[in-house]
This record gives structure tokens, C-alpha cells and sequence, in this order.
């Protein structure tokens, strides 16, 4: 699943983590974008783990999961492009 992250956090520490997590999980689009391809229960392992971090007083989180007709219609411009599934072979 083609899932972008984004978020607003107001600790620079907590940034930080975040932005730890997230590389982990997905390619980072902007500052404070990822974009992850992945399945439902990693997903919920990456959820877990960034509620742990975020305050919910001060923090914003915003998950976005696309289909993949949804993923076709980005449009990106100028040297930007949008994250692929990586072929991986393991020997």
C-alpha cells in the first residue's frame, strides 16, 4: 500500500525520533514527508511506534493511504519523483 506521512512537531527532539522512525519505514519527499510502500501490519508496527513518540497535546500526525489508481494520478515536477517498490533480492 502507498501510504504518505506527514507531520507538524513542535519538539525538535521529538523531530528528530520521528523522522528516525519514518526513514525505517518509507523515503523522505520533503522535510517532514514520507512516502512508505507497505503492508497493513507494518503499517500498524510504524503507527505504534510513532504514537509512542508524538505528544498529542502539541503534535500533528496525518497518514495518508492511496490506492493504486489514486497513486497513478501524483503529479510531481521539477526534479521530484514519487517513491517506487525497490526490487530486492536476497541471496
Amino acid at each position: 500500500m502507498f501510504t504518505i506521512v506527514s507531520y507538524d512537531i513542535t519538539s525538535d527532539r521529538r523531530r528528530v525520533k520521528i523522522a528516525n522512525i519514518l526513514k525505517d519505514y518509507g523515503e523522505r519527499v520533503q522535510y517532514s514527508v514520507f512516502e512508505c510502500i507497505i503492508d497493513n501490519e507494518i503499517l500498524e508496527r510504524m503507527v505504534k511506534r510513532l504514537l509512542k513518540t508524538i505528544d498529542g497535546g502539541e503534535d500533528s500526525l496525518r497518514i495518508y493511504k492511496l490506492c493504486k489508481d489514486c497513486k497513478k494520478k501524483i503529479d510531481v515536477y521539477g526534479t521530484a519523483h514519487v517513491t517506487e517498490d525497490k526490487e530486492v533480492y536476497i541471496v
